[in-house]
């Protein structure tokens, strides 16, 4: 069951490649070598802007269609969750942005966060994020064998504290005016809110062998957020 959660997304696998590049900050040399399972390295995915449309920000939808709110938007992913994993994984944040929800989501045994889901925000489908959740991700990723996810573990060669220090380098460099939150350890991975005034304005992603840096910039202007399952 779990596999067919990403059947939908094979076609997409070509527009998601050319949607977004991650990005590796300039002074830090690539000492870790990516663990199996197709981890990708800097610039394989090409770039270009994110098409709208997947996430309910262009595209056919009736003019008069209503939005579903943030409580339906987790009713969704708990539905998701269920189908697909039963009782091992829970939701614990929804984040709304212009263009989709945001879900983050965790394991119930070991606390570890497991994946990132995006809601379209007039449909309520509920599908895998692009970008590191995807190609990073060593045990709920697309690009891993089972026999690989059984092997994956959370600890990482760069820490969560030097996840942060290269996501703030790269936003120092780029968006001066941002800085980051505490680093949330996925497998293969760190995501963390950027903030803006000590507001949150999005995310970006570090990898957990690499260092390299992919921002999330799918999503639009953040609007608000909700915690689950304390």
């Amino acid at each position: 069951m779990k596999k067919l959660a990403w059947l939908g997304l094979i076609a997409l696998v070509p527009v998601i490649f050319t949607a977004c590049a991650p990005y590796t900050p300039r002074s830090y040399q690539q000492t870790y070598p990516y663990p199996s399972g197709g981890m990708m390295g800097p610039g394989m995915m090409g770039s270009g802007g994110m098409m709208r449309g997947m996430m309910g920000g262009w595209g056919g939808y009736d003019p008069e269609a209503k939005q579903i709110s943030i409580d339906d938007a987790a009713e969704a992913v708990d539905r998701y969750l269920s189908a697909y994993y039963g009782e091992s994984l829970v939701l614990v944040e929804v984040m709304e942005f212009a263009w989709n929800f945001y879900a983050e989501v965790e394991e119930k045994d070991t606390g570890i966060h497991a994946m990132e889901l995006l809601v379209d925000k007039y449909s309520g489908q509920v599908f895998p994020e692009m970008g590191p959740n995807m190609m990073w991700n060593t045990k709920y990723g697309m690009m891993i064998s089972y026999e690989e996810s059984t092997k994956a573990t959370a600890d990482m060669p760069i820490t969560s504290e030097e996840a942060e220090r290269l996501a703030q380098q790269m936003l120092t460099a780029d968006l001066a005016d941002f800085t980051v939150g505490e680093a949330e350890t996925f497998y293969g991975y760190y995501t963390l809110h950027t903030l803006r005034n000590g507001e949150i304005e999005g995310m970006l992603s570090v990898h957990g062998y690499s260092g390299t840096v992919w921002y999330h910039n799918w999503h639009g202007s953040f609007i608000r957020m909700k915690e689950f399952h304390d």
